[in-house]
């Protein structure tokens, strides 16, 4: 194994955040879940509830894509673009969940930041990748 980029430690806290940010927002579902008496395995319920499961929902459809991109970027591309790009998603994703709570219509400017920061992950990524492929021949 060869060196590890010290940049590639801030690539592992910001997985770890947002492990910590999708199980933080499982646990705000399970009291909502209690509060709002809606019985397992029930979906709907009041409005409250159902907010807070689609954020939960949406928390882990963009985060698939955001870590395999956070970590493809650092490694084919470089370590702190790629962390930088992360520390924005995550706030991207926190302003969206509060934003989406508080009234759903409001969510857009989190979810613009936070789709930023992938779409630049993506394309750091994509770059990386072109930059080994041509280097390696």
């Amino acid at each position: 194994m060869g060196p590890i980029q010290p940049g590639m430690i801030w690539i592992g806290w910001i997985t770890l955040v947002t492990l910590i940010l999708y199980i933080g927002v499982g646990m705000w579902v399970s009291r909502m879940r209690v509060r709002e008496r809606v019985n397992a395995p029930a979906m709907t319920g009041t409005p409250a509830f159902e907010r807070v499961a689609r954020i939960h929902s949406n928390t882990l459809e963009q985060m698939v894509p955001f870590l395999v991109a956070l970590w493809l970027c650092a490694w084919a591309w470089a370590p702190l673009p790629a962390a930088i790009c992360g520390v924005v998603w995550l706030f991207g994703r926190a302003v969206y969940a509060f934003s989406y709570f508080g009234n759903p219509a409001r969510r857009a400017p989190g979810f613009a930041l936070a789709m930023l920061a992938l779409v630049v992950l993506i394309v750091g990524a994509g770059f990386g990748l072109l930059r080994l492929a041509v280097v390696l021949g």
